[in-house]
């Protein structure tokens, strides 16, 4: 098995572990606003570091229009990953709405879900559409996605729901 093969099956088990985690939690009545956005948008992390998106900024694509590495001293929960953050006002503007700045469908690329497949999108293979930050796999996800974005993710959010439960299992 190839490295990237590995890598994509590590983050499919842990988000499939988070997701579990979750779903137990909210059975027991622990569930919070945080866990219950991350069963809806099952966020993709770095297996090794449990950081979202690689550990840039999802404050920067927008505000910059370019991937920034975040600050280990600038760091916040959500959606059970750890997001960093260039700078304090980053952080801030994502603490208040991290829906809005949050990479849609968790960082998975959209493509790939318009097929039925959850495949993680890299940092720094990006989009912004209808004001949402998307991630992909490979540069020609990113161009098919760029000549339609509204099919794309009208097909997208046909397939997240049964892509979701494939990876709660």
């Amino acid at each position: 098995m190839t490295a990237a093969r590995q890598e994509r099956k590590s983050r499919r088990a842990i988000v499939a572990t988070v997701a579990g985690a979750l779903a137990l939690a909210a059975g027991l009545g622990l569930a919070t606003t945080a866990i219950r956005a991350a069963t809806t948008e099952m966020v993709v992390v770095n297996r090794y570091t449990g950081l979202a998106i690689d550990g840039f900024d999802p404050v920067a694509y927008f505000i910059d229009a370019a991937p920034k590495p975040g600050r280990v001293e600038l760091e916040l929960r959500f959606a059970g990953a750890t997001w960093r953050f260039h700078n304090e006002g980053n952080r801030a503007a994502f603490a208040a709405d991290p829906v809005v700045y949050a990479p849609r469908f968790g960082g998975h690329d959209p493509m790939a879900l318009a097929r039925g497949a959850a495949t993680a999108g890299h940092s720094e293979l990006w989009l912004i559409a209808d004001k949402r930050l998307y991630l992909f796999y490979s540069a020609g996800a990113r161009e098919a996605f760029a000549r339609d974005p509204d099919s794309a993710i009208e097909a997208a959010e046909r397939h997240w729901p049964e892509v979701q439960r494939t990876l709660s299992q």
